[in-house]
Order: structure tokens, then C-alpha cells, then sequence
């Protein structure tokens, strides 16, 4: 390991191989603790939790030492996108100045691979789609025979939450799995068998979770074990924990055991009329469970839900036609593999139903979410602590969790308690970043109320002379999917700048557009928060439109509201602030990206400066220099370079 400790150290310096391989590469003193504390962390394997400033270096600080120890390592994070950056981007770029020739992978969830089963099924069986979804389909026919991953990411033009996408990927439920007759050929399967081989392999914590959950089950694996886990952009992991170590039931899984099975009585069971007749009939029960619980989009406690009659009465019909279509499928057992598969969902379907709907374990927050097609019911764990430290009892495994936003001022009690970290080795280590040269942070004076209606269009309106003013481009970031739209059209009939909307395409190429532009706004919201990487003239300003508290009617929060008061405890300084704290570094961090970037950050939220609690998040963010005045803002914005 002392070989290892020395590589490390010479790569970091003004004459190591980084610095010939990166242009303007400098030695970073955090980047060079953040390194060492890795090294020993693999090593003595006591768990490493690092909070590590933005322009620190932190993907580097870490690989580097996993790499020269030579450690088989499994490298979680946030979300595809930054998979893709540090798979396709940083890997290479190490590896080469490290001289390091083990394999590598790239590893997704099944949902990023097409399905070749359910494309060819495509072809004979296609549903009413829309005219984008028809035209979706034919950008994936015309992109198939030219992959060799499969990946969804990949096709040109696809829209992020195409229609079509459920269609051309398979599920845990509906995937034939060796049974399928392109299994040799499975872009899921082949991907999942360069994982095993590799030495480093690259997830992200969906996935993580989901291997987890997979093995919790008894039923194999997803990913390989590994020497060591390390898990970036970390302050995500307990809630996304959260949705792996519950349970969940949609309606959507029982349509689409429906149309599946009319499928297979076509192909298998010519003669079995009755199972179509039982599939319209699960069809039916799930379209009249949606509809019992309201017209609108909602979600909410799943007990008070449950307890109105159209809803109990939905559901027993549900239950009533699971079970019919269980003793129908019993006597076609046999007569082909998709009408096994098919009867092995529903057993599954059928289990996850009374365990979701049962309400009464203690330790879990039930609760629905129902979008304007679908209800689904979940039943997710009120704290993943006792889970996730059985898997840090692990021997001989390193763990390192580092993040931009793992502490709440100094303290990393939050995030350690939330997942079980009892023992663990803390870091925080300071962005090098100038702030109070760089940047300037505003809360503008007579803004609406947080909950005012319109506000989204007002907001817009008071800040086109401000975003007028950016020589470069903007970010505006929103906590609601209403008050994006509503910024979006307000900007786009008040400027002639190109104004791009998360969700209109693939995240990736509207960050490509939003970065060749130079110029152009960005209107986002949760998703765009986190992980974005733009740096230069691209982007000056980073409009935030409210702190980032959850909801309160969300039911996982209030419910972790209620525990906290049962202990005695205050929620919201227990769960609601450190929260949000976390996610507000996370929006401000998109600002600045580089020791040569500059701009500006607005936050119209005056409980920033109004409320007690807005200095716990003033003391969490960058020192930036601040003002309340929209034209002293200006003024600054009129020293910055255009791009």
C-alpha cells in the first residue's frame, strides 16, 4: 500500500501525470487530504464520510487510490448523467494518466436498455399512441439496428418521458429472462456480464439499491461484490434507499399484465378465450381504482384513502378478479413460457397488492401517488439505519461517501444517523473557490408570498431585466413542475433568448443546446439541481425560486414528523431544515464551476433573511457577498465578460 500511497501523491503534483494530461491542471491541497483519507480508508476499512467543496477535485481524489491499490471497486452515483461523465470522461482520462489497464464498466438499470422481446412485439401489436409516440417508435426502430448497447440515452431526439418508452423496455415483472428467445442477445444481459468481468464498474444508486433489494430476496444479484463502495453525490442515498428496502404496487403493472396476457392467449392459448376476458377484467378494476380516488393528481396518506368506500369497494373488486384470473391461469400452466411468466406475476403482483394495502406494520409510512393514468400505493421504511449498517458490517470492504452537501454547517450527524454510520471518519474540506470575487447573492425586496397564486409568472416578469443583464447564460430553478412552466412561458413571450425546458428533451442535449447557445435560460426543476456541470460564460446565473422544503403534505415526510414526535423530538429542525439545507447548497453549487467562473446568484425567498432559520442557511452556503437590490446586481453583472 506504501507504493500505492507514493503513486498517489506524485500524480497530484505540478509535475505528475495529471498535469500533462489535463490542460491548467493545479495541485489542490483538499484534493491531496481527500486522497490520503481514501487511501487510509482502504486500509483500515473504517467508513469514510467527506463533504468536499465544490472544485475540490473529488472524482479524482477518490479514484485514485482505489485504482492504484488495485481494488475491485464499485463507483455509485446520483443519477445517468453523471454516470456517463465520470464513465466516459474522467475514467478515461485517469486510467490513461495512471497507466491503468483493468476493465471497466459501464452498468445501468434495466429501464436504459431496450428490449428486443418487446420491440419485435411492436411490430404486430403496436397500442394507440399519439403522433409523438408513433414518431418516437420509428426513431426507435431506425435506431436499433445500429446500437450496440441498446441504451435509450443514445437515441437522438427521444424525449425524456416519451409515452413509448414503457413499451421498448422490459420490467422486473414482464421480463422473460432466460426463457426469452433473445437472451444471447439482450442488451440488459450483455451488459450485466461485462459488469461482472470488470474490475471498476460504474452504477448509480437506483441500481445499487435495486442489487440490494434483489439480494435481500434470494434471488442473485445485479452487480459484483466488491473490495470496495464508493458512493458520490451520497447525500441522495437515504432516500433513495427508502423506495428499494419498501414495497410498491401501480396500476400500471396490472395494465400491463393485462396486455401481456391477451398477448400470450394469442400466441399460446388460441383456444383459452377466457383469459383475454380475464384481462379486460383486471383492466377494468385497475382504471376503476384510479378513478375512485379523484380526478386529479394527488398524493397523500394511503390509510384515510383506503378507508373511503368507492376506494375499498375498487379495491376488493381488484382483489375479487386477481384471484379469478389466478384459478384461470392455473389451467393454462404448461401450455407456453409467456403464460408461465404471466402467472408468476401475478402470484407476485397479487402478494405485493395485500402487503402494500395492509397498513398496519409499524415503521413504515403508507401512502399513495396518483398522475393522471395511473395510482400506485407504496409502503416505504420511515429509516433505512438498520438495513444499511448491516450491510457496512461487511468484512474486508471499504466504504467512502463523499458528497458537495453531506454537512448541515459542521456537522455531519444528519446524514451519518440517517444511514447508520456509527462508526465512521469525517472530512470536510473547503472549496477553493474566490466566492467573494466571484459571485454575488441577492434576495430581491416585494416578492410574493411563497404560496401567492401565479407566482411563477410574477417572478418571471420581475426578473426579465435582471436575466436581460447576464452577458451569459442562466439557470432558473424551480421546486414545482407549475411554476417552471409558468416561468417558461412567461420568458419565452417576454425575451427573444432561447429559453429551453427541462423535459422537452433528453436532459444531456439540453445541457449540450444550453452550452453551444451561450446565451440561452434554462428552466428546470428537482433534476436539474444536482449534478449539472456547466462552467465559463455558459452559465452567470442561478435563479432559485424558493427554499427547498418538502411539501407538507407529503405523506414519507409527515410520517417521519409524527415518529419524530412520538420521540419527543422537533421535526422540523430534526428533518425539514437539514433537508433542505442540503438541497439548497446542491442548487447553489451549479453556479460557480471553476477558479475563473463568475456570477450571480438571486434566491426569491425573503425567509431567507426574514425567518430565524434562515441564517442556518446562510451559514451553509459560500461566503458570497450579499444584497437585496436587483440594479446593485446589475452593476456586477456589467463587469462580466459575455461568452
Amino acid at each position: 500500500m506504501d507504493e500505492s500511497k507514493a503513486e498517489v501523491a506524485r500524480l497530484f503534483t505540478e509535475q505528475g501525470s495529471l498535469a500533462q494530461a489535463i490542460a491548467g491542471f493545479v495541485p489542490r491541497a483538499a484534493q491531496n487530504d481527500m486522497a490520503e483519507a481514501v487511501g487510509q480508508a482502504l486500509v483500515d476499512k473504517v467508513p469514510l464520510v467527506v463533504e468536499a467543496g465544490t472544485g475540490t477535485g473529488k472524482t479524482y481524489a477518490y479514484l485514485a487510490p482505489v485504482l492504484a491499490a488495485g481494488k475491485k471497486v464499485v463507483i455509485s452515483t446520483g443519477s445517468r448523467n453523471l454516470q456517463e461523465q465520470l464513465f466516459h470522461r474522467d475514467l478515461p482520462t485517469l486510467t490513461k494518466a495512471m497507466e491503468y489497464h483493468q476493465p471497466v464498466a459501464l452498468l445501468k438499470g434495466r429501464a436504459n436498455y431496450l428490449c428486443l422481446e418487446r420491440v419485435q412485439l411492436l411490430d404486430d401489436t403496436v397500442p394507440h399512441l399519439s403522433k409523438a409516440g408513433l414518431a418516437d417508435l420509428q426513431r426507435v426502430r431506425h435506431f436499433m439496428p445500429m446500437t450496440h448497447s441498446g441504451d435509450i440515452g443514445d437515441i437522438p431526439g427521444l424525449a425524456e418521458r416519451s409515452e413509448i418508452l414503457p413499451l421498448v423496455t422490459s420490467t422486473n415483472d414482464n421480463c422473460l429472462g432466460r426463457e426469452c428467445s433473445f437472451y444471447q442477445d439482450c442488451f440488459l444481459v450483455k451488459a450485466r456480464a461485462k459488469a461482472m468481468e470488470a474490475q471498476v464498474i460504474v452504477v448509480n444508486h437506483h441500481l445499487f439499491f435495486a442489487d440490494m433489494a434483489v439480494r435481500d430476496t434470494g434471488f442473485g444479484q445485479l452487480i459484483p461484490d466488491a473490495d470496495a463502495y464508493v458512493l458520490d453525490e451520497a447525500h441522495q442515498l437515504p432516500e433513495i434507499a427508502g423506495q428499494y428496502f419498501g414495497e410498491s404496487q401501480s396500476s400500471r403493472q396490472l395494465l400491463e399484465l393485462a396486455r401481456d396476457l391477451r398477448v400470450a392467449q394469442k400466441v399460446e392459448a388460441k383456444d383459452m378465450a377466457q383469459i383475454s376476458k380475464v384481462a379486460e377484467q383486471i383492466e377494468r378494476h385497475a382504471q376503476d381504482l384510479r378513478l375512485a380516488a379523484g380526478f386529479d393528481s394527488a398524493r397523500g396518506q394511503l390509510r384515510p384513502l383506503l378507508a373511503t368506500p368507492k376506494v375499498g369497494e375498487a379495491l376488493s373488486r381488484l382483489h375479487d378478479s386477481l384471484n379469478f384470473c389466478y384459478e384461470v391461469l392455473k389451467l393454462a400452466l404448461g401450455r407456453g413460457e409467456q403464460l408461465d411468466h404471466c402467472f408468476e406475476r401475478l402470484v407476485t403482483l397479487r402478494t405485493q397488492l395485500a402487503a402494500v394495502t395492509e397498513v398496519s406494520e409499524p415503521g413504515f409510512s403508507y401512502w399513495y401517488d396518483c398522475t393522471r393514468l395511473h395510482i400506485s400505493f407504496h409502503k416505504t421504511p420511515l429509516s433505512v439505519a438498520k438495513r444499511f449498517s448491516s450491510e457496512l458490517a461487511k468484512e474486508d470492504v471499504s466504504w467512502i461517501f463523499t458528497s458537495a452537501t453531506l454537512a448541515v454547517g459542521n456537522s455531519f450527524s444528519h446524514f451519518c444517523t440517517d444511514l447508520g454510520l456509527v462508526e465512521c471518519r469525517t472530512l470536510q474540506l473547503e472549496s477553493p473557490f474566490d466566492y467573494t470575487q466571484q459571485s454575488r447573492l441577492c434576495v430581491p425586496r416585494y416578492l410574493p408570498a411563497t404560496s401567492a397564486r401565479e407566482r411563477g409568472h410574477w417572478l418571471a416578469e420581475s426578473l426579465v431585466e435582471t436575466l436581460e443583464a447576464v452577458p451569459g447564460g442562466s439557470f432558473f430553478l424551480c421546486t414545482s413542475y407549475k411554476v417552471m412552466n409558468d416561468v417558461a412561458s412567461t420568458l419565452r413571450a417576454r425575451m427573444s433568448r432561447t429559453i429551453l425546458v427541462q423535459g422537452e428533451d433528453n436532459k444531456v442535449r439540453l445541457l449540450e443546446r444550453f452550452s453551444q447557445d451561450g446565451r440561452a435560460i434554462l428552466v428546470a426543476t428537482n433534476s436539474f439541481w444536482e449534478g449539472i456541470d456547466v462552467r465559463g460564460h455558459a452559465l452567470q446565473c442561478v435563479i432559485i425560486d424558493k427554499l427547498p422544503f418538502s411539501s407538507p403534505d407529503d405523506p414519507l415526510l409527515t410520517a417521519r414528523l409524527e415518529e419524530c414526535q412520538r420521540q419527543g423530538q422537533d421535526g422540523f429542525s430534526q428533518v425539514q431544515l437539514p433537508k433542505a439545507i442540503i438541497t439548497l447548497k446542491q442548487g447553489v453549487g451549479r453556479l460557480i464551476r471553476d477558479v475563473q467562473d463568475k456570477g450571480v446568484l438571486v434566491i426569491t425567498d425573503d425567509r431567507l433573511v426574514n425567518r430565524p432559520y434562515g441564517a442556518d442557511f446562510i451559514n451553509s452556503l459560500p461566503a458570497m457577498p450579499r444584497t437585496r437590490s436587483l440594479p446593485e446586481l446589475a452593476a456586477f453583472l456589467s463587469t462580466l465578460e459575455p461568452s
